[in-house]
């Protein structure tokens, strides 16, 4: 059974991009554009990751990150801040909100699934 992830960023050119990278993987992708859209999808499913933008319109990923970590059923869904926010201190930042992992935008294509797959692996050994 293919792994679910849930791609939450409201730049439409990465979210497509980072889906097809993915589904090429072997990933099935669920998207959102923005917090209300990630929290209404993950009323009905419950992903194996979540890939956060840090700057999203409304309420922010570290924000929307902070409300899904509080969440019992959630809290276990490992959450990957993706970012084109590479400034000193953004990372920690994320961790700081909850994220397990942060990886700086314009993503690799060549690298991006076998990061995702490390993520993965690290969440299971835990």
């Amino acid at each position: 059974m293919a792994r679910r992830i849930l791609i939450v960023d409201d730049n439409a050119t990465n979210l497509k991009l980072a889906a097809s990278v993915l589904e090429n993987g072997g990933f099935t992708v669920d998207q959102a554009a923005d917090a209300e859209q990630a929290m209404s999808r993950l009323e009905r499913v419950v992903p194996d990751l979540i890939l956060m933008d840090i700057a999203l319109p409304g309420m922010s990923g570290l924000a929307l990150t902070r409300v899904l970590k509080s969440d019992a059923r959630l809290k276990c869904v490992p959450i990957v801040a993706l970012t084109a926010s590479a400034m000193k201190g953004d990372d920690s930042k994320a961790f700081e909100a909850g994220c397990d992992g942060y990886i700086s935008k314009p993503i690799d294509t060549r690298k991006f699934t076998e990061q995702i797959l490390a993520f993965l692996a690290a969440e299971r050994s835990q």
